[in-house]
């Protein structure tokens, strides 16, 4: 479990720390901060695109395998970010960096998937998460700081080092012992296709990703519009690492007694108080109380989907988890795509508005689905 949440923490750190810099890197190159935008877009395009991808690999290859030959291209192309000096080459090394990350967080959680009951699969994914809270609050605060007193390109030096770093440990990670797979790649796939519970998981991971990492990215940028610094913008921001950290261990002792669709309303009443609060204003005070509820969103209901995408097709588990991850950063990139240019007009208030709207179908549809599903029988030991 340490090696796995250092897994997540490393991939997360990468993964967060370019929103607090959108605009000095935008600043820096003296580009549009649509352009940097649509750059951090095709991060999450990628690095969503290629997760079906990795977990079809890990399947013939194994998990662990999968993982560490990814971060070691990972590390390379964090490296190769903090090099570039346009909008177009950032977008190419962050896009295949992205690609290489794409099988750190869904690996891991087939790697759980693979190794712990269904029984108690939700809490190890909530401890998961811890990794996550670090990497986010690091990245949120030390990016912003970094971007401000030194550059923002050290940042990608760091999440690059720590990589290859990362890389190398893992070769302590034992590998699951997998049935020897045959037939088709495309086989797993056409199993999804043929299941309408899998793809209507995959549908609510889709909208989770525009609405909850939607917020995320676009919290720094929208706090600095409102006149604050990018260190100040980074720390309100890097209080969602915080609230994961704090509420994973709620949300782990509430898993134990409470059934999953009560932990998704929980989360997704978060999710739409979050950007109903931002919507409202974009100074700090108000970000720091939508980032804490971003993280109580976060850690009951993508928890609880996430172990649902565990549990929903238990014959083709890796490839299942890996399109529910490709379909939450399609999501987000998509839905950063959609509003560069209200975010360039600085019109934050109405781009949370749209968000907290698109949160209360996903709550209410995501909790009653979840509710009604049953866990197959012969899912109650991995």
């Amino acid at each position: 479990m340490r090696l796995l949440q250092v897994t997540t923490f490393v991939s997360t750190l990468d993964r967060f720390a370019m929103p607090p810099m959108l605009v000095a890197i935008a600043h820096d190159l003296g580009v549009p901060l649509a352009d940097i935008v649509h750059a951090a877009g095709a991060y999450f395009l990628v690095y969503g695109l290629s997760q079906p991808v990795w977990g079809m690999v890990s399947d013939r290859v194994g998990r662990v395998r999968t993982m560490r030959w990814t971060l070691l291209l990972a590390g390379i192309f964090a490296l190769a970010s903090g090099l570039v000096w346009s909008p177009l080459a950032l977008a190419v090394t962050r896009g295949l960096a992205g690609g290489m990350f794409g099988a750190a967080y869904p690996s891991s959680l087939i790697y759980i998937g693979d190794t712990v009951a269904a029984s108690g699969r939700q809490r190890d994914i909530a401890r998961l998460m811890v990794g996550v809270a670090l990497g986010t609050a690091i990245a949120s605060v030390g990016a912003g700081v970094l971007a401000e007193l030194s550059t923002w390109r050290a940042t990608f030096v760091i999440t690059g080092v720590s990589t290859l770093l990362l890389a190398w440990l893992l070769r302590r990670l034992p590998e699951p012992v997998l049935a020897p797979r045959t037939g088709s790649l495309l086989a797993p796939i056409r199993g999804i296709g043929r299941s309408r519970m899998a793809l209507l998981v995959l549908l609510f991971a889709f909208t989770e990703g525009a609405v909850l990492l939607g917020v995320l990215t676009l919290m720094p940028p929208a706090v600095e519009s409102a006149g604050s610094t990018a260190a100040v913008a980074g720390a309100a921001t890097g209080v969602f690492g915080i609230s994961v950290f704090l509420c994973s261990q709620l949300v782990g002792r509430l898993s134990q007694d409470w059934h999953p669709s009560k932990l998704i309303a929980l989360g997704g009443t978060a999710a739409v108080l979050a950007p109903t609060a931002l919507a409202i204003s974009q100074r700090p005070a108000m970000a720091v109380l939508g980032a804490a509820l971003m993280g109580l969103a976060w850690t009951a209901m993508h928890s609880s989907l996430q172990t649902w995408a565990t549990e929903v097709l238990p014959s083709e588990r890796a490839t299942v988890v890996s399109f529910f991850a490709g379909s939450l950063f399609v999501g987000s990139a998509i839905a950063a795509v959609l509003v560069a240019g209200l975010a360039e007009a600085g019109r934050y208030s109405l781009i949370f508005l749209i968000m907290a709207v698109l949160a209360g179908p996903l709550a209410l549809s995501a909790g009653a689905a979840r509710h009604l599903w049953v866990r197959p029988a012969d899912e109650e030991t991995p």
